[in-house]
């Protein structure tokens, strides 16, 4: 099984784009229309050839699907068109045509903190009426990361949750809650492990993803329901912050964490230097390999919270058509397609993890990805990053002020009053 590593670690760049006034109006020369309410009531029949727009470092996931749908419509063929490498590119390119009001993309494979920024600009179709998709077989937290007050506007593809690793050889069992898991801490001194949990907590998109992992955890938010109004100075989610500053002061998230990304948490886990780890699925199959030194010792569970299993952050992309799109029956029909199970399989053979929640059950896989089962329960319990058309924004908020909780530059109190400031000021 190849590794891989999620599209939810990379940031997405702040631009002007992002803090634009929602006005919903555009140019229009690639024939979709000018005006995205009006283009929102065309085409909602359109049958035909379609684009499919995605980020080219996943594209080999999608080309098997594409192939099928392909061979079994031929007069409605989906042309693939990839995106480049880099996040920030592809939102780049994709933003420019929309803005445009070009069709140059029927269906476009967002990564999931864009879908509210394109819904509030008017840029993606509301998946309603006839284009309704039937999402009751899919996990709850991706259809959450793809609705934007209230109304969806793309189909889950692919999601991702972060695990909790552990050491089997050191904690015969997942610890039952965040209090549990820092007192087994004390283990790991004893047996001479170097650190007791590794995680991401270097100044980028990581420490967003691990903040609001612990402020969803212990019951808060960052952003109200409507994507602008700030929540993270609740006493929950205070509370949660407090608990990630509070351990890595005290030792129990290692020291070294504020220069991790993803990466060199695999390797400090992997490589036996840490007792426990928050990571993505990926890591499991780097742990279990030939030169591992925890091979045979992996444990994984979903991350924990005060009382119990936590709320992990979710990744992955979702699929949403292009308001100019001319053959919207089309597109829909073929986003309902990647969701099938057949199609929801193979990305889990190729881990990238899916949205349907029956696949997580089936045995066969089980047997050969031990960590689904784990996967799914973290997935049944996770929640998006803040639903927001601000998010470039109001992500560096969250890593600015949690690295000065972390460093000491401020209190908890000060950054939760700095991040809501923040929010607010975005939100103009």
């Amino acid at each position: 099984m190849r590794s891989f590593k999620t599209r939810s670690r990379i940031a997405v760049a702040a631009s002007a784009v992002a803090l634009l006034a929602l006005t919903g109006c555009s140019s229009s020369d690639g024939g979709g229309g000018g005006n995205v309410d009006e283009a929102a009531g065309q085409n909602l029949d359109g049958r035909g050839a379609i684009s499919f727009a995605m980020g080219k470092n996943d594209t080999d996931k999608l080309q098997p699907v594409i192939e099928k749908w392909n061979a079994a419509h031929p007069d409605e063929k989906v042309e693939l068109k990839e995106l480049p490498g880099e996040a920030d590119d592809q939102r780049n390119k994709l933003v420019q045509s929309l803005e445009a009001g070009n069709a140059d993309y029927d269906v476009m494979a967002l990564d999931v903190v864009w879908t509210a920024e394109f819904a509030a600009n008017g840029w993606l179709q509301p998946l309603e009426g006839s284009l309704a998709l039937d999402t009751s077989g899919l996990l709850p937290a991706t259809v959450e990361s793809a609705t934007y007050r209230g109304k969806v506007y793309a189909g889950p593809q692919n999601t991702n949750a972060q695990l909790l690793y552990y050491r089997t050889d050191l904690a015969p069992a997942a610890p039952a809650d965040w209090k549990a898991l820092t007192d087994s801490c004390a283990v790991a001194t004893e047996k001479g492990v170097q650190d007791c949990l590794v995680t991401q907590l270097k100044q980028y998109e990581g420490l967003t993803v691990n903040s609001t992992q612990f402020i969803n955890s212990w019951g808060g938010a960052v952003v109200g329901a409507d994507g602008k109004t700030p929540e993270v100075e609740s006493p929950q989610a205070k509370a949660g912050l407090q608990a990630m500053v509070d351990a890595y002061t005290g030792g129990q998230i290692a020291k070294r964490s504020t220069s991790f990304t993803e990466e060199e948490t695999n390797l400090a886990f992997v490589g036996g230097e840490s007792m426990y780890a928050y990571n993505w699925p990926y890591m499991y199959t780097n742990a279990e390999e030939e030169g591992s030194a925890v091979k045979g010792k992996v444990g994984v569970a979903p991350i924990v919270g005060p009382a119990g299993a936590g709320a992990s952050t979710v990744g992955g992309y979702n699929d949403g058509i292009n308001v100019y799109s001319k053959n919207k029956a089309t597109a829909r029909d073929f986003i309902a397609f990647i969701q099938n199970e057949e199609n929801q399989m193979s990305f889990a053979d190729a881990s990238f993890p899916p949205v349907l929640k029956s696949v997580y059950d089936n045995p066969a896989l089980v047997a050969k990805y031990p960590y689904l089962p784990a996967l799914k329960s973290a997935l049944e319990n996770a929640k998006p990053r803040p639903v927001t058309p601000y998010y470039s924004a109001i992500s560096k908020a969250i890593q600015d002020n949690a690295t000065a909780a972390l460093t000491g530059k401020a209190t908890v109190d000060e950054a939760t009053a700095n991040m809501s400031a923040a929010i607010v000021q975005a939100a103009k």
